[in-house]
């Protein structure tokens, strides 16, 4: 499936920054340093800022929709996405209702993408159980599906109270933007075929090339289903700067902080250089300057077949006018240079 008209994305979790002493900001600060870093990529024609959910002290946007609401009334043109709304410790009717808000307010260019959360935080704090992990997604996805009809909804489950003939507002001018983030099971993968939904694979390690598996398995579930088949979006983080050395050096201090931060909670080993230096190689990390990031975008765009790129950004306690840089740069150089490869040695 070739594809001819790439969208090019900026993801963050709202990471907290720093000021040009090294101070960190303040929680307030960081939110507001997200939207100007929107601002910044909307007026350079990135397609896509995508905003994360998490709950937790190393980041700084646990309310996702709340912030896109506040973009949405500074930019014109970008798509506002999540990345990802957790909808398994979250209200199907309230996640509709939030996004149909920010679509209204942006005039059609809200995007919801639907995840299970590789963080687990918003379980407990929000009252469910770990233990239905799979039954909550799977229920509140079924719910959402029908909910995006905009038309009453009859609906019963073990995860929420049932629904008679609910209507539910507002309603969008013409639909909302759905995807799913699959982070590499072959079950969501399916899921997201038989709702017909977009499918956002988030790869944060190991050779992008082994994930090709699992967009064949999409298309396949697709046909088979007759469903609608959608080009497959990619989220991998990465940092951009002047020159390789520059970016290497910035990236690394971000990347460890970012990584034993959450190994101290999951039990992982301290990440090492070695590490970072091979996933900047040979995996998932885009990290140098603009044209080498350009070329790895480049590969990974031909190699996986797929219709957008989300690069995630501003991992760990980078300086604020670093992160800010590096929209520049992404917008300006590296995106251009992307399509300028593409066109030369188009992908099949």
């Amino acid at each position: 499936m070739k594809q001819h008209n790439i969208l090019f994305g900026l993801d963050t979790f709202g990471d907290i920054p720093t000021d040009e002493k090294g101070k960190l900001f303040s929680y307030a600060e960081a939110i507001r340093q997200v939207v100007d870093e929107a601002v910044m990529a909307d007026s350079l024609g990135v397609d896509i800022i995508g905003v994360g959910e998490h709950h937790r002290p190393d980041y700084a946007i646990s309310s996702p929709e709340t912030v896109l609401a506040g973009i949405a009334t500074r930019t014109k043109n970008i798509t506002l996405a999540s990345a990802v709304t957790v909808l398994s410790s979250d209200d199907p009717v309230r996640v509709y209702q939030r996004f149909a808000t920010i679509d209204a307010l942006s005039n059609g260019r809200a995007q919801v993408i639907l995840g299970r959360g590789s963080f687990t935080e918003s379980f407990p704090l929000f009252g469910y159980d770990l233990k239905n992990y799979e039954q909550l997604f799977e229920e509140k996805v079924g719910l959402f599906s029908e909910l995006i009809k905009e038309k009453p909804v009859t609906w019963q489950g073990e995860t929420r109270p049932a629904l008679d003939k609910a209507d539910v507002f507002p309603k969008t001018d013409a639909g909302l933007d759905v995807a799913i983030g699959v982070g590499g099971s072959p079950e969501s993968v399916i899921r997201t075929a038989r709702y017909g939904f977009k499918l956002v694979l988030a790869i944060i390690g190991g050779s992008p090339a082994r994930f090709a598996p699992y967009i064949d398995l999409y298309r396949q579930a697709v046909k088979e289903m007759g469903t609608t088949e959608h080009p497959v979006g990619v989220h991998s983080p990465g940092f951009i700067a002047d020159t390789d050395e520059e970016a290497l050096r910035l990236a690394w201090k971000g990347f460890k902080f970012m990584w034993d931060a959450v190994g101290k909670t999951r039990g992982w080993p301290p990440y090492t250089r070695e590490q970072f230096e091979y996933e900047v190689a040979h995996g998932s990390l885009y990290v140098g300057s603009p044209e080498t990031v350009a070329q790895k975008i480049a590969q990974t765009i031909r190699t996986l077949d797929i219709g957008r790129f989300d690069l995630v950004y501003g991992g760990g306690h980078l300086p604020a006018s670093a992160r800010l840089h590096m929209v520049k740069l992404y917008g300006e150089q590296v995106i251009p240079r992307v399509k300028e490869l593409l066109s030369e040695q188009p992908h099949d």
